[in-house]
């Protein structure tokens, strides 16, 4: 019997907000979380630096990310997608 290992890769969505960088965009990423003592629901954020081929995503682009191997010290992350064009 042969066995296949099923990889899964953590999959986040989020809004590029730079584009500067050569094959490579800033992506924010926006969660929910509800306080644990004023169980008001907050907006925590954060910022991944993730893999593009030139031309494919633009800031503003709602974009799907997964994580891969890293590719420099700072990028972890391939986009796998655009949800989302930006309007212009």
């Amino acid at each position: 019997m042969s066995e296949q290992k099923v990889v899964v890769h953590r999959t986040l969505s989020g809004r590029v907000v730079s584009d500067k960088m050569d094959k490579t965009v800033t992506v924010l990423v926006e969660r929910r979380v509800k306080h644990p003592l004023y169980n008001k629901v907050i907006v925590r954020s954060k910022r991944y630096h993730a893999d593009v081929q030139a031309g494919v995503a633009a800031e503003g682009d709602l974009v799907e990310i997964e994580e891969c191997r890293p590719i420099s010290k700072t990028k972890s992350w391939r986009v796998t997608r655009v949800i989302e064009k930006a309007q212009s």
